[in-house]
């Protein structure tokens, strides 16, 4: 029981200081404060999406596999990023 409180505190410790990581200011400035907006009217409320579906949509980002009128836009904001840091952001938003 003790190995698997340590494990757990470890796994959360690393989880937090990745998400630490992401300036989420600089998301919210586009998609709102709870991420309830459409960025500049043209991306999905991320809200609404899924935390497996928002990762997705960030690594597709950063590698030029997804998105639509404003992929350039985000390739840019997401490009300093490691996959694991945007993936426990991910965890953060969504649903």
């Amino acid at each position: 029981m003790k190995k698997i409180v340590i494990a757990s505190i470890a796994a959360l410790t690393v989880a937090s200081s990745l998400m630490a990581e992401v300036n989420g200011a600089s998301c919210t400035a586009c998609h709102g404060a709870s991420f309830e907006k459409k960025a500049l009217g043209k991306s999905k409320v991320v809200s609404d999406m899924t935390h497996a579906e928002i990762a997705t949509a960030l690594k597709g980002y950063k590698d030029g596999s997804y998105g639509g009128p404003m992929k350039g836009v985000m390739k840019g904001q997401v490009a300093k990023y490691s996959d694991a840091e945007l993936d426990a952001y991910a965890q953060t938003i969504g649903k």
